[in-house]
């Protein structure tokens, strides 16, 4: 790989950084990458499907705008995306928690409000720490928990653990997105300086289309279990956010891009 030469203006500089979602969110981050002086090289690795049984996630949709549950938890900004392609409607007496600064900031920005957010943790764990506080300890709660597929049962079996009703949608499905040739190859020539990783699912499709990754080029994971997926797919993980938000990832970057300065 090149030797790059970042300045103090730009940390960044001369870094070529692989975004691995387009849409929105990619666009953001390609655009705080920029400010730092890198070049961002957008290439999504993950869609999100339908789910396969539209009628089951259509009558929990329904029970939620009849007022049938306490709370409903949002594991992802995705889980908002299924919200507002159906239309739905979250009533005053239904509370809502979001696992992270990100899914909360697609709520909102959605329309809809945000009752809880781990402070500490911005995981299912971290939500499930302060749920006992948010609800003053009561138990028998009805939950509505929309999620992926291939979400892990952490959050429904803690709920369930902790007293609470919990029905657990599948909202929707996450495939993967062929990346380009040519971004394959530049990343197995080493033209690419860093690759962020945001779930466990980019982290599979990474391992997958791009491997083998040179030594060079930096790993950086949004988070610890995300850090824990990327291992157990094969990755070297260099690097891993502070907090599970995009800002965060940057700034772990450029950190490192500091660190390495001559």
């Amino acid at each position: 790989m090149t030797e790059q030469r970042p300045t103090a203006e730009k940390p960044l500089g001369g870094w070529r950084v692989l975004v691995p979602r387009g849409g929105p969110w990619g666009d953001t981050v390609a655009a705080d990458l920029r400010a730092q002086g890198a070049q961002p090289v957008i290439a999504p690795m993950i869609n999100f499907a339908p789910a396969a049984d539209a009628i089951v996630v259509t009558a929990a949709l329904e029970r939620l705008a009849e007022g049938e549950y306490d709370w409903l938890t949002a594991t992802s900004a995705t889980t908002v995306d299924v919200l507002q392609s159906y239309r739905a409607v979250i009533p005053e007496s239904t509370r809502v928690a979001a696992v992270g600064e990100t899914t909360a900031a697609a709520l909102v920005a959605a329309g809809y409000r945000v009752d809880l957010v781990p402070v500490a943790n911005n995981s299912a764990k971290g939500l499930l720490v302060e749920w006992p506080e948010a609800t003053g300890g009561a138990s028998g709660l009805r939950v509505l928990a929309l999620q992926s597929e291939i979400a892990k049962p952490t959050l429904t079996e803690g709920l369930e653990h902790l007293g609470h009703h919990v029905d657990a949608v599948v909202a929707y499905r996450t495939v993967g997105v062929p990346v380009d040739e040519k971004i394959i190859g530049d990343v197995r020539a080493g033209n690419v300086n860093a690759i962020l990783v945001t779930s466990g699912s980019v982290a599979e499709q990474v391992a997958a289309q791009l491997g083998p990754i040179p030594a060079g080029t930096l790993i950086a994971a949004i988070g610890p279990q995300t850090a824990h997926d990327a291992r157990d797919y094969g990755l070297d993980v260099h690097l891993v956010a502070a907090e599970r938000s995009a800002d965060s990832l940057i700034d772990a970057v450029v950190q490192a891009s500091r660190s390495t300065r001559p």
